[in-house]
């Protein structure tokens, strides 16, 4: 079982969906307090769940991976959904081969299950650094993240809101990771866990 003790470290997110597509809109108002984006660059996920789970089953305890190719480098992330999805344990690092790491997290009983395409901007607001994302297939968003412990997680979420909020901008809060909410919107016929074409 995975070490959800209350103090231990972990990313807390919140999220949010632009509902007017106007990301330089988004992009001025965070310059206005302060925000300085970074250039857009590409990031292609896989995502990876046990073979014993499926979508629909409670997220909360369960270990899921990603590898993630940015910039010619190649992300491992293992991540433990804690009090909810965006609050999570969570651990990553750097691997020299993308398919062989992938046959290793096969030989764990885990399996592809959504590719996750976007653009991303970075930069930092306050204590928390933002993500402007443009999501293949559903949009563009706005996350803030921060490292707190476990029992700060919950305050320094509800912090962050008011935060995004105070934008004034036309967003929707959505408390789903982008896996979850590409599954969604694929709403496909089988009840299988691989949707759509995995990213290797």
């Amino acid at each position: 079982m995975p070490d959800l003790d209350m103090d231990a470290l972990g990313e807390v997110e919140v999220k949010y969906r632009l509902l007017d597509p106007d990301e330089e809109a988004l992009a001025e108002a965070l310059a206005a307090r302060g925000v300085v984006l970074g250039d857009r660059f590409r990031q292609d996920d896989q995502a990876y769940a046990p073979a014993s789970w499926s979508y629909g089953m409670p997220k909360l305890g369960v270990a899921f991976a990603r590898l993630r190719s940015e910039a010619g480098r190649v992300l491992l992330t293992v991540k433990v959904p804690r009090a909810n999805e965006l609050d999570c344990a969570e651990q990553e690092t750097f691997v020299e081969d993308r398919a062989t790491m992938h046959e290793a997290l096969l030989l764990l009983d885990m399996v592809p299950t959504v590719r996750i395409a976007k653009f991303r901007r970075t930069g930092a607001w306050g204590k928390a650094q933002l993500c402007l994302d443009v999501v293949d297939g559903l949009g563009i968003f706005i996350e803030l993240e921060r490292v707190v412990p476990r029992s700060a997680a919950e305050q320094v979420q509800a912090e962050m809101d008011q935060q995004v909020r105070s934008l004034g901008l036309p967003l929707q809060r959505v408390t789903q990771t982008y896996d979850s909410l590409l599954r969604a919107a694929a709403r496909p016929a089988e009840d299988g866990l691989l949707v759509g074409d995995p990213y290797i």
